[in-house]
This record gives structure tokens, C-alpha cells and sequence, in this order.
């Protein structure tokens, strides 16, 4: 039997490692001593809903319950006046014990404070997160309670499959996020990008991993991604017009497309591809996951935000700067003022069609100057370019308009393959309206034109005043939709995220969308004001 004194840090508790092996047997015959700070934080935390201070309350129990068994010789909570390291040093030089740690930075400040510890936390090497990845795998989820899956395959040709058939124990989610904070706080080859109560997200390597704990998570959730390829622009088989332009005009890019379209495979091979023409590339990023080289510097959120990290890389004064993941308004600004000041950008924004990913810019910067900020678009599908779009401004009458006096400055959205104009973008009296102008007319007698009006979250369907209180039919080519009744101004609004009107952008994207009157008849011509 063993005549040694532990005394045992919070994360001892809170991730029972004493009751699992090395601390198992190293307790054998001790005496425990837990910091009354200690005990008092997880009794706090346990009453404010905090499961796993229940837990290490438990685990007081259960040590105890050793205790009277004979395995280990007491456990007791004892007082101390400092707080946090110093009240471990303390105890530990009052009763001549070794402190049992599973945090890598606690036992670092022990051992330079000549403190007597000994680490019983996860080891550095064979992390168990890797076990679950192979050639194929694209990115590895683990839930409490379900079995592991895992995408294999490549962007756009992938499928989902279960692991084992296996259900995952609470304590094998937690013990294997647990070794992945572990090696982030100390490990060359990690570190943790963002940190809230209960959600982490951590760079290890390659790989970027999601961390989420309860409450903010009903379970205990690992979500690992990997990039499963490197690629350079030649890979994705580009016209020479567009390499031209990339490498000589474009310096306002948007790189658009849905979630997991290989938006960032391709940022990485564009950041490449300006740093082998001999141009000074930087990126904004967080999490830090594009796969550049060392030549190029990625950029995190200084101080907790974006607009310090430009204003710092103003200073810097990069040819390009690559954006990552643009989402909040603040984001969009960012690119703007950087755009304006001359750098040339290239942002990735999620999205559904190409066209949204310019409504992103309406209402965040003025029309005039919409063209001088982003000047292409390439949309990327299942890890391949499908559309690309060119911007330019000129003053005309839209299109369906006949008065002269309606001529405005109009943004012309261009496929950049074929110069034909697909929208227009123009102000009509206090609306922003992006106007598909290369849709087919109605096949139908009597069904009215209509404009369409892109707002923040909303879009509009204007059938104009001569349509008011109606009821219409939308069609997306011969399949009927749904029926609805126009507003007094006759107008209909559809949410973009809402079925309906995702099914109604994808029909004015194929050109298929006809609206059909049902109470009236005759034919009808919007006007021209």
C-alpha cells in the first residue's frame, strides 16, 4: 500500500480521471485532499444546471465510498487562502504532497513553481480523433449516444457512412475532445481558434474540429473536417478569358456557392495561384483551415474582431487579401473599405445561386459603387467553377421600360463566358430591384409581367397597382406552386429562406417562373413607372 498524498485539481474531478487508468492505480493507498475552492466552484456550477459538475460531485462520492472500502486511505476537503495555482502550491508544501493534474498548462506552472506534480491527462501523440479518418474520409461526426459517422468521398461525390454500429458512450465523446484541447494548448501543431462556455473550435493540424458541449448541445459533439485535396487553378480546367482576367483585371471577387461546394479548395488554389505571379497574399480567417503555404500569413480575429486585423494589413499593404467565410454585416464592410482603399480582395460567401451572392453587397454599399467592389463571381457546385459572373455599371433604360426619362444607372450582371446580360440591377423609387432580363416571356396569354425586388430577407413579386387584391397561380414551368393573393399595391412577398421561396428563386434562375391571374383574365402590361 501506497503512503502518498495527492492533491487533486478541478479537471481531476470534472473528467473522472482517477477512476480510469494511470490514476487508478496511482491512488491506491492515498490520501486525497481536494481544494475547498475546489469543491465549492462545482458545487456553484452543479446547482446552475451544469451536468458534468454533477458528475465530479459524484466522483467526490465515489471516492469516498473508496475511502471505506479500504482502496484509498481518506479523501477530505481542506481550506487554503490562495486561489487557483497558488492554493494547489499551497496544500501541496503543507502536507509535503504531489498535485494530480490532467491539464498540460497547470502542470507546466507547478514544475516552474518546483512544485511536485504528476500529469494523468491524455498523451500527445496517437490521438484517438485520428483513428476514425482514412485516405477517403472528408470529415468524421461523433455524438454521445449515436454511432460514428464519416463523409467519404470527395466534394460533390461523397456519401455518409456509419462506422460502427456501435452507439458512442458519453465518456469516449468527452475523452476524445478532451485529448484534442489538450494538445491545443500545447501542442506546435494546434491551437484553439474560438472559446465559448460550451462550444470550441480548434485547428489541429489539417484537421478543424467543432467541439460542443450541453447545454449548448444536447450531447457531447465532435464534427472534424478535413481537406481531403490540394489543388491549383489548372485542376479546375478554367477558360484562358477567365485566367486572363484573374491575373490581370479582377481584384473584386466573390467566391460563392452552397456549404461543402469546395469554396475554400478553390480560395486556396486562387491564394496560390497570385503568390506564384509574385504578388504579397494575406488571409482573413477564422477558424485558419485554407491550405496555403508559408509564404502566405493567415490572419485571425485581432483583439476579437476583423476591422482591427485591417486595419493593421492596411498597414501591411497586401496585393491581395483572401476572406474567408463571410458572413455578418461587419464582414461585408470590411471588404468593402479594403476594396476602396485599394487592395484587391477575394471573398467566399455562402450561397444558393450565383446571383445571391451580389443581394449579399444591396443595402450594405451603395449601387454606384457595387461594381468597383466586386467586379467577378464564381460560383463553385460539387467542387467545380459553374457560373461566373462580370459586373459593370452604364446609365439605360431598363429593360421593359419606354420612357426615356426612366433612363438610370443600371448594374449589368453579365455571364462572362458568353457577355450576355442575365440582370439588371437598379434603383425604382426607394426598392433596389435585381430584374432577370434574359427570362423567357409567359407561354401564357394573359399572364402579367412582373418585377422582382431583392430585399434583406424578402423578395417581391411586383405585378404592379393594375393587379392588386388578385388571385394568381405561380408556376414553375408546367408545375403548379402555390396560389396566392396579391397585396393593395399588387405585390407578393416570400421569404428567400422559406420553401416557397427558395422554389421561386430557383425558378427565375431556370427561367421557368410564370405567374397566372385567376380572377382576371385579360392581358395585362406592367407599367413602364
Amino acid at each position: 500500500m501506497s503512503d502518498s498524498i495527492y492533491v487533486l485539481s478541478s479537471d481531476v474531478l470534472m473528467r473522472s480521471l482517477v477512476r480510469y487508468e494511470p490514476g487508478y492505480s496511482l491512488i491506491r493507498g492515498s490520501k486525497l485532499i481536494i481544494p475547498e475552492e475546489v469543491l465549492s466552484k462545482i458545487e456553484e456550477d452543479a446547482l446552475s444546471g451544469d451536468r458534468f459538475s454533477v458528475g465530479a460531485l459524484g466522483e467526490i462520492i465515489w471516492l469516498q465510498d473508496l475511502g471505506r472500502e479500504g482502496y484509498i486511505e481518506e479523501v477530505r476537503v481542506e481550506e487554503h487562502r490562495g486561489k487557483g495555482i497558488d492554493a494547489l502550491q499551497e496544500l501541496a508544501k503543507k502536507f509535503s504532497a504531489k498535485v494530480l493534474t490532467g491539464d498540460r498548462i497547470t502542470t507546466l506552472s507547478l514544475l516552474a513553481r518546483g512544485v511536485d506534480v504528476q500529469y494523468i491527462g491524455p498523451r500527445m501523440d496517437g490521438l484517438r480523433i485520428y483513428d476514425y479518418f482514412d485516405e477517403e474520409t472528408m470529415s468524421v461526426h461523433l455524438k454521445e449516444g449515436a454511432p460514428p459517422m464519416a463523409k467519404k468521398g470527395r466534394p460533390g461525390n461523397f456519401r455518409l457512412v456509419k462506422l460502427s454500429d456501435k452507439k458512442l458512450e458519453e465518456f469516449e465523446v468527452r475523452t476524445i475532445a478532451y485529448e484534442i484541447l489538450e494538445r491545443a494548448k500545447t501542442g506546435i501543431d494546434a491551437f484553439i481558434e474560438v472559446m465559448y462556455d460550451d462550444a470550441y473550435i480548434i485547428q489541429l493540424g489539417d484537421l478543424r474540429v467543432l467541439a460542443a458541449f450541453p447545454p449548448f448541445s444536447d450531447g457531447i459533439e465532435i464534427t472534424a473536417v478535413r481537406p481531403l485535396v490540394k489543388v491549383t487553378l489548372d485542376d479546375y480546367n478554367l477558360s484562358d478569358k477567365l485566367k486572363r482576367r484573374l491575373s490581370e483585371r479582377a481584384e473584386g471577387i466573390l467566391i460563392a456557392g452552397p456549404p461543402g461546394a469546395g469554396k475554400t479548395t478553390f480560395a486556396s488554389a486562387l491564394a496560390e495561384f497570385y503568390k506564384e505571379r509574385g504578388r504579397i497574399v494575406k488571409t482573413l480567417e477564422s477558424p485558419r483551415d485554407l491550405q496555403v503555404g508559408p509564404e502566405i500569413t493567415q490572419y485571425g480575429r485581432l483583439a476579437g474582431s476583423f476591422e482591427n486585423t485591417a486595419d493593421l494589413l492596411l498597414l501591411v499593404r497586401p496585393d491581395y487579401v483572401i476572406f474567408d467565410e463571410m458572413r455578418k454585416t461587419q464582414d461585408f464592410k470590411i471588404f468593402v473599405d479594403m476594396r476602396l482603399a485599394g487592395v484587391g480582395m477575394v471573398g467566399v460567401v455562402h450561397c444558393g445561386f450565383p446571383i445571391e451572392a451580389i443581394q449579399r453587397f444591396i443595402d450594405r454599399v451603395d449601387l454606384g459603387v457595387l461594381p468597383h467592389v466586386v467586379d467577378t463571381v464564381i460560383f463553385i457546385k460539387d467542387g467545380k467553377v459553374e457560373k461566373v459572373y462580370s459586373l459593370k455599371i452604364t446609365v439605360k433604360m431598363p429593360t421593359g421600360m419606354k420612357d426615356v426619362a426612366l433612363a438610370r444607372p443600371v448594374v449589368l450582371v453579365k455571364d462572362f463566358e458568353t457577355e450576355t446580360v442575365e440582370y439588371e440591377i437598379y434603383t425604382f423609387g426607394e426598392e433596389v430591384i435585381v430584374m432577370p432580363v434574359s427570362a423567357k416571356e409567359p407561354a401564357v396569354e394573359g399572364a402579367p409581367k412582373f418585377r422582382l425586388k431583392g430585399r434583406k430577407h424578402t423578395i417581391i413579386l411586383d405585378l404592379g397597382p393594375a393587379m392588386s387584391d388578385t388571385e394568381v397561380t405561380i408556376y414553375s414551368g408546367e408545375r403548379e406552386m402555390a396560389t396566392l393573393v396579391t397585396d393593395s399595391r399588387g405585390r407578393i412577398t416570400l421569404a428567400k429562406s422559406s420553401p416557397l421561396g427558395r422554389r421561386v428563386l430557383e425558378a427565375i434562375r431556370n427561367e421557368s417562373l410564370r405567374i397566372i391571374p385567376g380572377e382576371r383574365s385579360e392581358d395585362y402590361e406592367f407599367p413602364s413607372e
